[in-house]
């Protein structure tokens, strides 16, 4: 164990782990947390607080997370080098070790072009994969990058992101092995909707013999209409999804796309699990919180959790059903 958090634990016993993002609230009240992170408390094993996701505002990740852990929450801090430079990053890293966080997602983060502040200056004065050299440097070394001694260093679970769907595709592994080899512990996916192409992204990276370091948790999300997956398809930076699934939304009533889109989210956590080599899923919908929680019901996650909670309760599949 290098942090003792609970999603290491989780990941290192072999179950397949479930995380889930909390979308920041567009205000300065606790209790909008509180009341979005009680739900996924119930059905994931950490919680993401997003940094500025799509070069927005919202409240601060670790803001969020110090609502979470004073809550009793398991997060993990995302950590985007687009708004800071190395002296505050190494700042907010120690203070959020302060605060009991374990899991830290190194992130180069978004334009600040694609944001509704444009005119902002990224600084990008680090990217991901020196960020997470710099976290491993605070935790393995005990030292700043300046060199000089930490009184005492934090303990983190270090997580990077990777996106298999876009080109050029033989170089992804390669990237994902770069993370790797700066420290990271665990790569969270960008959305998943063509589980072909993932398949092929895994298999290329377990005969790289690499797959034993770090652990897989492949991103997907619910859409809610085949509109929202056009526009989603054409103004969020890496997310790819195949002509395939819009007319699958499109074949269905309007009324009735939602449910679609929550179908296909369930069917592909199904098909995702049975790949060899991915060993957890992140799942991603914007203000939707209850639906994360119906869709991890739904695809057959929540018997296994409740197992691991209550070990002399073991339901079967059809009783929790």
């Amino acid at each position: 164990m290098k942090s003792g958090s609970r999603l290491e634990r989780v990941l290192r016993s072999g179950r397949f782990a479930v995380t889930a993002e909390l979308n920041p609230p567009d205000s300065a009240d606790p209790q909008a947390v509180y009341d979005r992170a009680l739900v996924l408390a119930e059905v994931c094993d950490a919680i993401n607080a997003t940094d500025a996701s799509g070069a927005n505002v919202h409240m601060s990740s670790v803001g969020m997370c110090a609502l979470l852990t004073r809550a009793g929450y398991e997060p993990i801090m995302q950590v985007s080098c687009r708004d800071r430079n190395r002296i505050a990053i190494q700042g907010d890293l120690l203070g959020a070790a302060a605060m009991g966080v374990r899991n830290v997602l190194c992130l180069t983060g978004d334009g600040v072009q694609t944001g509704d502040q444009p005119e902002a200056k990224g600084v990008f004065d680090l990217d991901s994969i020196s960020l997470l050299r710099t976290a491993r440097t605070l935790t393995d070394q005990g030292r700043f990058l300046s060199g000089r001694k930490l009184d005492v260093k934090p303990r983190f679970f270090l997580g990077g992101a990777s996106n298999p769907f876009v080109p050029p595709f033989d170089f992804r592994p390669q990237r994902l092995i770069m993370k790797v080899k700066a420290g990271a512990d665990f790569i969270q996916t960008q959305y998943c909707f063509d589980v072909p192409r993932l398949q092929n992204f895994i298999d290329a990276f377990r005969q790289l013999d690499l797959d034993e370091t770090v652990y897989i948790l492949v991103g997907v999300g619910p859409l809610r209409s085949a509109r929202a997956a056009l526009w989603m398809r054409a103004n969020i930076p890496g997310v790819v999804i195949p002509d395939g699934i819009i007319d699958r939304l499109s074949g269905v009533p309007p009324s009735k796309q939602q449910a679609e889109g929550k179908q296909i989210c369930v069917e592909i956590i199904e098909q995702v699990r049975e790949i060899e080599g991915v060993c957890g899923v992140h799942v991603m919908a914007y203000r939707q919180e209850e639906l994360v929680a119906e869709i991890i019901e739904e695809a057959g996650l929540l018997p296994r959790r409740w197992q691991y909670r209550r070990d002399k309760s073991k339901p079967s599949q059809e009783k929790a059903k």
